[in-house]
């Protein structure tokens, strides 16, 4: 007989997790399904390893540049590869343990394998046709197998995977996709990094900062193309500076493998084709929904370019099935699929007054070197829908505190709608701003107006009072600059 539950979520990333959390805190009796690592890509191999990465990169880069402090080190400095990396898999598998705590203290189950949707309300676990990856933490004494369960609510959390060009596919040796970017076992003299979006550009500051000669192909007009052009032409100086090679405007056509090294045609915009030999490849061109072998077709669950399609509240087409996260579509970000997933159980519970995301005030960070982060309308956006706008700058290097840090090299750009003082976007670049963008987040989610952001105090010395005087800046009032 099957174990019937509330809710049945399938997919323990940042999104699944949290609509167990949220729906055992409702009161419903909840389980989550996972075939390969609790906590998800996310914890796992995306957000939170890459950043120990970076964060290696980072202190490396101090190093290096200690004399600029009035420092002085002795000898080269040098890093070490394998305890690089190990301190990456190290803060992943804290992470993995740290979901399967929390779903240990919230009473939701664990069933450990592969789930298939037999009907709306019913799923088959089989065994799982994944190895957990390594490391994986020990599983919660409430791990469940094989087996039927069924329930009046199931969520899919089952995120999404790297997409692989034909032709250009990764072969885990000389083609990487993220996850073998992550764990290299040697570190090449040379990268080439196909896809500048955040998955690319952070691998190729993280290597270029470790010494590696890196090349960025993007076929788009501008590196990291889905944020403001202003922001985006700053940062690829910036890039450029430190000896990164980016060719926009232009597509690896094809790539011939050698004995340990590649050699990729790109078609330039020009219509010339280089050819350029590197160690290794990284292929970032986007990432598409795990949507595949969980019953969907059966059922008549309606998708669209590989993801599933959802109301605002994440209900498909099919009474009494959900879906949240990467596989719901974009934006593919871990914080999105957490709001979502809270969106998604509060409706199913009938909590009042449960409002869809409005994906506008969703905030977007890159933690390249230097950090990107950004908000609302880009300037070319806001004017493409007609908007009559006001737009603040101000530069890093007209804030004490940017200098004191030797990060002077960064601008904030505010955009304002002229009639009504409204935060229509804000767009960053330099150091730590993915820690200060939340500040306008939380503006526009109180639709605060620009008047109301002048009269609010700034500490001092900081990096946020840029944000203040890039306000003033719209409104010809900057007192820095």
């Amino acid at each position: 007989m099957a174990e019937n539950y509330d809710v049945i979520i399938i997919g323990s990333g940042p999104g699944g997790y949290i609509a167990a959390i949220r729906a055992a805190q409702l009161g419903l009796k909840t389980a989550i399904v996972e075939r390969e690592h609790l906590a998800g890509i996310c914890s796992n191999w995306g957000c939170i390893p890459t950043k120990a990465l970076l964060r290696s990169a980072e202190v490396m880069h101090y190093a290096e540049h200690a004399k600029n402090y009035g420092l002085k080190i002795e000898g080269t400095v040098r890093a070490d590869l394998k305890a690089v990396v190990d301190r990456s898999r190290g803060i992943a598998q804290r992470m993995n343990a740290g979901v399967g705590f929390l779903m240990k203290k919230n009473k939701v189950d664990v069933i450990w394998g592969e789930a298939k949707l037999t009907k709306a309300n019913e799923i088959v676990v089989a065994k799982s046709s994944k190895k957990p990856m390594e490391p994986q933490a020990p599983l919660p004494k409430n791990t469940k197998g094989e087996g039927t369960y069924t329930a009046k609510h199931i969520i899919i959390a089952t995120g999404a995977r790297p997409r692989a060009l034909p032709g250009i596919e990764p072969d885990g040796k000389l083609i990487w996709t993220y996850f073998e970017a992550m764990v290299p076992p040697e570190m090449p003299k040379s990268l080439l990094v196909m896809g500048s979006g955040a998955i690319g550009i952070e691998f190729a500051s993280f290597y270029r900062t470790m010494g590696v000669d890196v090349t960025v192909v993007e076929v788009l007009p501008a590196v990291m193309p889905v944020e403001d052009a202003e922001i985006s032409a700053f940062a690829k100086k910036q890039f450029e500076k430190q000896g990164m090679k980016i060719l926009l405007e232009a597509k690896v056509a094809k790539v011939e493998k050698g004995a340990n090294s590649i050699t990729a045609h790109v078609e330039l915009k020009d219509g010339k084709v280089e050819k350029i030999t590197a160690d290794r490849m990284i292929s970032a061109v986007g990432v598409q929904g795990n949507i595949e072998n969980l019953g969907l077709e059966a059922l008549g669950v309606k998708t669209e370019r590989g993801c599933i399609v959802i109301d605002g509240y994440g209900k498909t087409n099919v009474a009494g099935l959900y879906a949240i996260g990467d596989v719901a579509g974009p934006p593919m970000l871990a914080h999105k699929a957490e709001h979502e997933a809270v969106i998604c159980v509060e409706k199913i519970a009938g909590l009042p007054n449960v409002h869809p995301m409005d994906k506008l005030k969703i905030p977007g960070c890159t933690y390249c070197n230097p950090q990107v982060a950004s908000v609302g309308l880009t300037e070319a956006k806001a004017k493409a829908e007609g908007k009559d706008i006001r737009v603040g700058r101000f530069p890093f290097v007209a804030n004490g505190k940017a200098i004191a840090l030797g990060e002077d090299q960064g601008l904030v750009k505010t955009i304002f709608d002229k009639k009504t003082g409204q935060l229509l976007g804000a767009h960053m670049v330099g150091a730590e701003v993915t820690e200060l963008i939340q500040g306008f987040v939380v503006a526009m989610n109180l639709e605060t107006t620009e008047e109301e952001l002048m009269h609010t105090i700034f500490p001092h010395p900081t990096l946020s009072e840029m944000m203040k005087e890039s306000v003033l800046d719209a409104y010809g009032r900057a007192l820095n600059a």
